[in-house]
């Protein structure tokens, strides 16, 4: 077996679909196959079982799948290094995260990033949810995951970074614009703008909502917190949505965003597959993020030191 088969073997475990898996590997389905046939003649088991659409790994494929999470993203990780000793360059650091993450808290950094270490390429991932997150770190070589921090994930270390308390964004002539903070009963029957539901942060404000007894409409859904805010701007509901500072100011004058304090915070930071193997290009960008981050801007809690995490500090040259 080679490592391309074994790339092959868990692109088609995410994707779901030999086809699929072409597509996202930009070969033919044919080569695809090709690649699973050969594992399974070598190992002498089936590693998929087809389904109507698509296919599932078998028990023999689950083995096989947990043992190359833990081992592609850190060979492939290690071959950039060498690559990058090689050519003797500055490198790259490579992220993954949700479409909101870079404007929201990472702008500052990534100019001061860019000012400090011009040679070194940046390179970002867009996914949809955190577990597509932890699978890229797994599979695609990435090196930093930006998350809603959530239980402990096997092979994956996770650093709190700031604290996200959470809000109802309504609209400045909304009734409840006026309160100085939201009550669960005030939530009751209420027209909310859904946030994704494979998502750590609805997951937390659905179980909230049942602990609390209160059931409101959930009667159109969006893809991320920006959308939610627009959506509430036009008039389509409430949002509830983690405070970020750059819903305050100008640009979202017409809304109003109103603390929930029985709400537990969101909590968001980093995700890596090991934290003392990052290479020190990525390590620095961590720690930049980290520093603008605690500069506190209204709705931000920096929590570096919490939860066993090492304290964030101003990075120093490498």
């Amino acid at each position: 077996m080679t490592l391309d088969d074994l790339r092959v073997f868990a692109a088609v475990c995410q994707a779901g679909s030999l086809s699929a898996a072409a597509r996202d590997l930009m070969c033919t389905q044919s080569a695809v196959s090709q690649h699973v046939k050969r594992l399974e003649r070598e190992l002498g088991l089936s590693l998929f079982e087809r389904q109507p659409r698509g296919v599932i790994p078998t028990q023999a494929g689950h083995v096989l799948h947990s043992a190359v999470v833990d081992g592609l993203g850190s060979i492939d990780h290690a071959l950039r290094r060498l690559d990058e000793l090689a050519r003797g360059d500055g490198g790259a650091v490579r992220i993954t995260t949700g479409g909101t993450t870079v404007r929201h808290f990472m702008s500052a950094a990534i100019v001061d990033f860019r000012q400090r270490f011009p040679q070194v390429s940046l390179e970002f991932q867009t996914e949809t949810s955190g577990r597509d997150c932890f699978d890229a770190l797994a599979t695609d070589g990435l090196d930093l995951a930006w998350i809603t921090l959530g239980p402990p994930v096997r092979g994956i270390e996770q650093r709190p970074v700031v604290e996200l308390p959470w809000v109802l964004a309504v609209t400045a002539d909304d009734p409840l614009a006026d309160k100085r903070f939201i009550e669960p009963a005030d939530l009751q029957d209420a027209r909310l703008i859904g946030l994704p539901e494979n998502s750590a942060s609805r997951s937390q404000l659905d179980s909230w909502l049942e602990e609390s007894g209160v059931r409101p409409v959930f009667d159109t859904s969006v893809a991320d917190w920006d959308t939610a805010v627009l959506l509430v701007e036009l008039g389509l509901g409430h949002a509830i949505v983690p405070t970020l500072p750059r819903w305050r100011g100008p640009g979202h004058s017409g809304v109003r965003l109103v603390p929930i304090p029985a709400l537990p915070a969101l909590t968001a930071g980093w995700a890596v597959r090991r934290w003392d193997a990052l290479s020190p290009v990525a390590r620095t960008f961590a720690d930049t993020v980290a520093h603008h981050c605690a500069t506190r801007p209204r709705g931000l809690k920096n929590i570096g030191t919490k939860t066993g995490a090492k304290p964030f500090e101003r990075p120093g040259a490498l």
